[in-house]
């Protein structure tokens, strides 16, 4: 299962890679030669794709490590990690691009009417990164990865960055040329807008939100499906980017042995780790059927 994670993750990076250096080459090459600033601004921000996607496999690979005594849990956060760099880095592509926009709006002589070459590079982005995106999400769901989704969620905003070039080319042909680098500070606000999505969803995941309640849900009925458990409850799950770790409480009879009592434990623990894939490892604590008392406690496993 892991080795086909692997080989996964490593053909979208690779997708991803190539093909956001041929676009980062031919938007700036075509966006100097027509004179389009927002196809120059495009072409940073594929450049940062490049950028991302590598800090994205990183992540990955890094997440992939088994657990050692350092880290007995796994390196699994390393994905969500690489996701918060990520978001540094677009932070910093989308100031320098508003930044250099707002210049030019100030400046106007900057500003120069582009060539329909524009356009044609604009529209071809538009295909590239559709394909691009919706493989490398795909993948990303298919493997759970954190780190592989926030690139191809990235990877997304360009559809709309060349959307918006292609408009403002036209606009700028038919005598408002100071669209184009209205059309930059847009890109650049994307960038930025995209970073805080994918920002908020790993800093939630580093932090230890509480996942979809469905999860808890699914835990839940399964645990009070084993035979013998009953009531299962207090039950938390810390996410670590693409698996999770459980842990929970059930209720047996109280009138039984500590063997009995073990070994439903082990078929509720079993039970979760081959219904859930993303469930890693499971906690669970018996309590005595029919004996209420208070859980409420800052750590509680």
């Amino acid at each position: 299962m892991d080795e086909i994670r692997n080989k996964k993750g490593e053909k979208a990076a690779i997708v991803a890679i190539s093909s956001n250096c041929f676009l980062t080459l031919f938007n700036i090459i075509i966006g100097l030669m027509s004179g389009s600033y927002a196809l120059i601004a495009e072409g940073l921000h594929t450049f940062s794709d490049v950028i991302t996607s590598i800090i994205a496999y990183l992540g990955f690979r890094v997440g992939q490590k088994p657990a050692d005594e350092e880290h007995p849990r796994g390196h699994g956060r390393a994905e969500a990690i690489s996701g918060v760099v990520i978001v540094i880095f677009l932070a910093i592509v989308g100031y320098e691009i508003i930044k250099t926009a707002i210049d030019k709006l100030l400046n106007p002589n900057l500003i120069t009417v582009p060539s329909y070459y524009a356009a044609l590079m604009a529209f071809f982005g538009i295909i590239m990164n559709f394909a691009i995106s919706t493989y490398i999400i795909k993948i990303g769901k298919e493997i759970n990865s954190p780190a592989i989704i926030a690139d191809g969620q990235h990877q997304r905003t360009d559809i709309f960055s060349s959307i918006a070039i292609l408009f403002g080319v036209f606009a700028a042909n038919i005598g408002y040329p100071i669209l184009d680098p209205i059309v930059g500070m847009i890109i650049g606000l994307l960038i930025l807008r995209i970073a805080y999505t994918i920002g908020k969803e790993n800093i939630d995941n580093i932090m230890g939100k509480v996942p979809d309640e469905k999860i808890i849900r699914r835990i839940e009925k399964i645990a009070n499906d084993t035979p013998g458990a009953h009531e299962a409850h207090n039950i938390k799950v810390d996410n670590f980017g693409s698996y999770s770790m459980v842990n929970l409480h059930v209720k047996v009879d109280g009138e039984m042995s500590l063997d009995e009592a073990h070994k439903i434990v082990h078929l509720v623990q079993n039970n979760i780790i081959k219904e859930i894939p993303e469930v890693k490892s499971v906690s669970v604590h018996a309590c005595p059927l029919g004996l209420e008392y208070d859980h409420d406690q800052e750590i509680d496993y």
